[in-house]
């Protein structure tokens, strides 16, 4: 059994240069509405602690959580078609390659992809560029629960192949339903403490 991660919010902050110094750190990337607060609030058993919104793009911050076992957790602003201006947009693309290339301690990224629609062009060209760049990924299959039971295993593989891992190094979730939550805060625990 593994327990919720206890995480708070420290900072919202607009640049690398405002996050305070850690040991160790995973990142949370993936589109706009792919449920990245949601999976926060799951991976912690709270509902309010990564803000949750109807409207994609609502995180425009990198949100930077502490772990009570060490380490910190980071929200990444939301890649995709957010309802923000083109301008507000090139600002994040530099904010957050910035980040993946610069912060020290970074441990993993998390990248979330939707198991219902499998990923995106965006999604793919995110996988790319972590791979150029050698930077530790980790893909994230999330809204398990709206997939039928009987079609998870080939969405599975083929979001896997989509993504170009093995469907073994898929992490298959669901934030609302809860499925999948307890072994993915295992291995969050396991980055943070390595």
């Amino acid at each position: 059994m593994s327990p919720p991660l206890q995480l708070r919010l420290v900072t919202s902050a607009p640049s690398l240069a405002a996050l305070p110094p850690t040991p160790a750190e995973v990142a949370v990337a993936g589109r706009s509405n792919v449920g990245k607060s949601s999976l926060i609030n799951a991976l912690a058993n709270r509902r309010d602690l990564a803000h949750t919104s109807k409207t994609p793009g609502r995180t425009q911050l990198l949100n930077c959580f502490e772990h009570a076992g060490g380490g910190t957790v980071v929200d990444l602003p939301g890649y995709g078609y957010a309802a923000v201006p083109g301008r507000v947009k090139a600002t994040w693309g530099r904010m957050i390659s910035t980040y993946l290339l610069e912060r020290e301690g970074l441990v993993a990224v998390m990248v979330l992809v939707d198991g219902e629609i499998g990923p995106t062009k965006l999604d793919v060209e995110t996988l790319a560029w972590l791979r150029f760049h050698d930077l530790p990924l980790a893909v994230v299959a999330t809204k398990q629960d709206k997939v039928a039971s009987q079609k998870r295993l080939r969405r599975r593989d083929e979001l896997a192949a989509g993504c170009g891992v093995a469907a073994a190094d898929v992490a298959w979730v669901s934030a609302t339903k809860g499925n999948g939550i307890e072994q993915l805060r295992g291995q969050v625990r396991g980055w943070l403490s390595a």
